[in-house]
């Protein structure tokens, strides 16, 4: 200290200007523990101010923060350049070197800046001024030392954690559901409802095949999970995230594998600054360490394997996986499945039609790059055909799903129900543990016999909740009689009315379908119109099918003239109406059907023509049979007068109703001529009479009917 008070390198311009002390440790755990080296840091500035500066700035704004390569920036470490460059620094202080900087970019340009404006530079040794070679050079020994013995520490603890990794005993945390024994020695947890609650994430994804739907249930059912506190060592029980249950189902650890190293550490550019960040989650075996079975699994590897093929699947990346191939609804039930025998692309399912239920299969071959889609076809028939075959294979298995149902509609939510009886006997332990400690204070002393009341009344409340649950769950278990058990077994004895029952969700369906087939190779035979399909079954085995193609919506759609017909008729005719024309011309539907009134609805739907399902009464109008019962004759006489061009009829189209204006039927010589047939029974039109004319009078209500066509 005597050395440094007598320094000829202080000068009084030094002094007149203020001094920068500057403290910095390179983490958030070293801030909290290491305080004996914060002290000594603070203590510079006393040795500053011995030194003769009165303005004494302390930077300890970068405490926790890494001065090494690709770290975040430093806000003090900038403060400290800043000051230095307006002139307004005599000296800098820090306790060594390293504190400064761990790169060399950042030393030079401290020495550089502290150079041009004669700033001092101070240690806990001695005081340098940039001025003088031998303390550049002597500066510029200790910064390469402190970059150095950066790299050198983080490789000794980077090969000691390896060489431990290596040996499987590099444990930083344990996942939920293991612990140490004392032998240090990887074993499952001890507590039985910690075991039953990770068996459980397990065993519903086996069920429901996806993490989210896992999630959901866990979620809607009120179940807990146990997960590591972020202080301390315990477990805290909560509703799981979706995270959460993700870390369990794609942790290899669970599987029994010691992994070291799944997310290395990169160093990357980003607009000009080298920034650190944690690369993507490797495969188990790609790790720097891999160790099967390692340890207890709470399931095998190759179930473990089986899990991660069916969650990649599931992934919505395009980049990955052509085509989504999670369970999801819709009604296209080869999702996932079909792959183009042409260009070997997954196919892709599209939803068309007025609700957006229509499912069609699409290749989009190159028609991102301008071109055209390589097969596309319906999924209605191309479903049914495959429906067919899994059936004949699963349809002998029907008898041992009846008897799975009969035994899951027994037991009810039986996983539900044991994971509230494990909950329900740990809260009452830890009420009896809470009674104990409340019961062993002095009642008298009411500070601590208060907050012990407290804590047990509060397991006391949870166990009321718990117990409430369980009871509304048994309230809700429902006895089979033997009339519904024989119903469930004869559904399994004639499993194909089953799976054409409405009841039978279509996410079931594709369930089935992706437990029983791997893929489904499809090609398209333009020439003959046919679909060539190549079923790959689970196991190996492989089956050829040959369909007629789906025809596309303009192979099906209505036939223009239909339409034009369906347009004129609607003004004032019903559907049913219109129908019975379209049958009679000869005309149907875009797939070959006959024309009802369901049918002629729905084309007027798709193309907005307004119309009606029943004829709208005109009073001007009437039709053959209101014309022929008006006047009181039969449909041949109308006909006739039609005929001989004395009486008008309106039709939209041949074999339409006739259209005949009341009016005309009152007017001269209709009414005449009408009257005459009444009274005489002979039909005399203008101009002359008819011989051998038969009798046409009405009497005979069954001869009107012979005459009837509209």
């Amino acid at each position: 200290m005597t050395e440094l008070l007598c320094s000829p390198k202080i000068k009084p311009e030094h002094l007149a200007r203020r001094a920068i002390v500057y403290l910095r440790q390179s983490s958030d755990k070293q801030v909290r523990q290491n305080l004996e080296s914060q002290r000594l840091q603070y203590e510079v500035a006393e040795r500053i101010r011995s030194l003769g500066w009165r303005d004494v700035e302390i930077i300890d704004s970068d405490l926790g923060s890494s001065a090494g390569m690709a770290s975040a920036r430093r806000e003090g470490f900038e403060r400290v350049i800043s000051s230095v460059a307006l002139g307004e620094v005599g000296i800098v202080g820090s306790r060594d070197a390293s504190r400064l900087s761990r790169t060399d970019k950042d030393w030079c340009r401290l020495l550089e800046v502290c150079q041009i404006f004669g700033t001092l530079i101070a240690d806990e040794q001695q005081i340098y001024d940039l001025n003088y070679l031998d303390d550049q050079l002597v500066l510029g020994i200790k910064g390469t030392l402190s970059v150095v013995e950066l790299k050198v520490l983080r490789q000794r603890m980077h090969a000691g954690q390896e060489s431990k990794a290596r040996r499987g005993e590099m444990f930083k945390r344990l996942p939920v559901g293991y612990f140490l024994d004392p032998m240090g020695k990887v074993a499952l947890h001890p507590d039985q409802r910690v075991r039953e609650a990770i068996q459980l994430v397990f065993l519903k994804f086996r069920e429901r095949w996806s993490a989210r739907q896992v999630f959901l249930w866990f979620r809607d059912h009120d179940i807990e999970l146990p997960a590591n506190a972020i202080r301390g060592t315990g477990l805290v029980w909560k509703v799981p995230t979706q995270a959460l249950v993700r870390d369990i189902l794609v942790n290899p650890f669970y599987a029994g594998a010691y992994v070291w190293g799944r997310r290395p550490v990169e160093t990357i550019l980003v607009d000009g600054q080298l920034k650190k960040r944690q690369t993507a989650y490797r495969r188990a075996e790609n790790c720097r360490v891999f160790i099967r079975d390692h340890h207890e699994g709470y399931i095998d590897w190759a179930t473990y394997e089986e899990n991660q093929r069916i969650m990649r699947r599931n992934s919505v990346n395009w980049q990955g996986d052509e085509s989504m191939a999670a369970i999801r609804v819709g009604q296209g039930l080869l999702v996932g499945l079909l792959r183009c025998g042409h260009c070997g692309r997954k196919l892709h399912v599209r939803y068309w039609g007025a609700r957006g239920t229509h499912a069609r299969y699409l290749c989009k071959g190159e028609f991102a790059d301008g071109g055209r889609y390589c097969i596309g076809f319906g999924s209605a028939s191309v479903d049914r055909r495959l429906s067919k075959e899994v059936l004949q294979v699963i349809s002998p298995l029907g008898v041992d799903a009846s008897l799975r149902a009969l035994e899951e509609l027994s037991v009810g939510d039986a996983a539900q129900r044991i994971a509230l009886i494990s909950k329900l006997e740990q809260l009452e332990y830890e009420a009896r543990k809470a009674f104990e400690q409340y019961d062993s204070v002095d009642a008298r002393n009411r500070l601590a016999a208060g907050e012990l009341e407290r804590r047990w009344n509060e397991k006391l409340e949870k166990i009321a909740r718990t117990k409430q649950k369980l009871s509304e769950l048994n309230e809700k278990r429902y006895a089979l009689s033997s009339e519904e058990e024989a119903h469930i077994r004869a559904m399994g004895d004639n499993f194909s009315s089953v799976w054409e029952s409405e009841q039978c969700p279509p996410e079931l369906k594709k369930m089935i379908f992706r437990t029983v087939l791997e893929e489904i190779i499809v090609r398209s035979d333009e020439a003959t119109g046919t679909l060539h399909l190549t079923v790959h079954w689970k196991g190996g085995v492989h089956t050829q099918l040959e369909m007629q193609r789906p025809r596309s919506a303009a192979e099906c759609a209505t036939p223009m003239e239909a339409l034009d017909i369906i347009r004129r008729m609607a003004v004032r005719h019903g559907d049913d109406q219109i129908a019975s024309v379209l049958n009679r011309l000869g005309y149907s539907t875009g797939k070959g059907k006959r024309w009802n009134q369901i049918r002629v609805a729905t084309a007027r739907r798709n193309h907005s023509i307004a119309g009606q399902n029943r004829a709208l009464p005109d009073p001007d109008r009437v039709s053959l049979n209101e014309a022929a019962r008006i006047c009181g004759v039969s449909h041949r006489s109308i006909e006739r007068l039609v005929e001989a061009g004395l009486l008008e009829r309106e039709q939209v189209t041949p074999r339409a109703p006739w259209q005949i204006r009341r009016a005309d039927i009152d007017t001269e010589p209709i009414r005449s001529i009408i009257d005459r047939l009444r009274r005489t029974g002979k039909l005399v039109l203008q101009g002359g009479c008819t011989e051998n004319q038969t009798i046409l009078f009405t009497e005979n209500k069954g001869d009107d009917n012979a005459g009837h066509h509209e």
